[in-house]
């Protein structure tokens, strides 16, 4: 029976070996020989070393394989060295981890809700006690709360049709509303970010207010023509996961009475945020 030929050389063009002719590669002079044939010169793996995961090392014309040998060998040790390599890097992970919490923490990763919790009617625990000393609810139209409970998300809110009290024209009527988000899956920052631009954008005036949560900003416009007005004012609060907003709105005709200014619904709506944060935690 003929000898088949041997494999081709694991290192073949693009390797920077020259060739022999029909594929195979020229022998280095001094190179050690493949295993199992000692002093013949080839190219295969230094003695005592594994061949590529799942090839048979490389032998030459007429060398057998010893019993014992060969891909089931290599496959083992490979799978030995993977085991140790992936214990190693698991625990230097999990040290990692445990000395800097900040790895595995990126900006949609859930704030924590700093012991604020949702209750079933929001106008009461919320309840606007500031602006209520100008205002009365309307007595056409009662006031409306929600709540709904999620795994991700918890939300309230309350909506009031108000009436200034002793007042009988079209600017002592406004309405308010406010409601709170308890975010348990994400981070809302970007978005109390994204919401503070978008409103600059359209020509809001936006102010920051320190001491207010993480984060507050206060919104304010009047709008309209030389004859009729609309105010809007609204209060942005974050805290953790926990998001708040109040706002007001209310239209008036020139000359026929005014709203309060806009300083005058600033401190308004803050100390009525800052009651309704308080209650949200009891």
């Amino acid at each position: 029976m003929t000898t088949p030929p041997p494999p081709p050389a694991p290192n073949g063009p693009g390797y920077g070996f020259p060739q022999q002719p029909g594929g195979g590669a020229q022998p280095v002079p001094g190179a050690p020989g493949p295993a199992g044939a000692a002093g013949t010169a080839g190219f295969g793996p230094p003695p005592g070393l594994p061949t590529a995961p799942g090839l048979a090392p490389v032998l030459s014309p007429g060398t057998s394989i010893p019993p014992g040998s060969g891909r089931s060998g290599n496959l083992r040790r490979n799978a030995v060295w993977a085991f140790v390599g992936a214990l190693i890097v698991s625990a230097g992970w999990a040290a990692a981890v445990m000395t800097v919490p900040g790895l595995v923490t990126s900006e949609s990763s859930p704030r924590g809700l700093h012991g604020y919790h949702l209750s079933d009617d929001f106008c009461t625990t919320g309840k606007p006690t500031k602006i209520l000393q100008t205002y009365s609810v309307s007595d056409t139209s009662a006031p409306t709360h929600h709540a709904d409970r999620h795994p991700a998300l918890d939300t309230m809110s309350c909506s009031m049709s108000l009436k200034r009290t002793g007042g009988n024209n079209d600017s002592e009527y406004a309405t308010l509303f406010f409601r709170t988000d308890l975010h348990k899956a994400i981070n809302p920052e970007p978005e109390m970010e994204a919401n503070k631009e978008l409103y600059r954008g359209r020509g809001y005036q936006v102010t920051d207010i320190a001491g207010l949560g993480e984060q507050a900003y206060y919104l304010y416009k009047d709008d309209g023509s030389d004859q009729y007005h609309s105010v809007y004012a609204e209060l942005d609060i974050r805290d953790g996961g926990m998001t708040y907003y109040i706002n007001y709105t209310a239209s008036y005709t020139q000359g026929k009475g005014k709203p309060p200014s806009k300083d005058e619904l600033r401190s308004t709506l803050q100390s009525d945020a800052q009651d309704a944060l308080r209650a949200m935690k009891k």
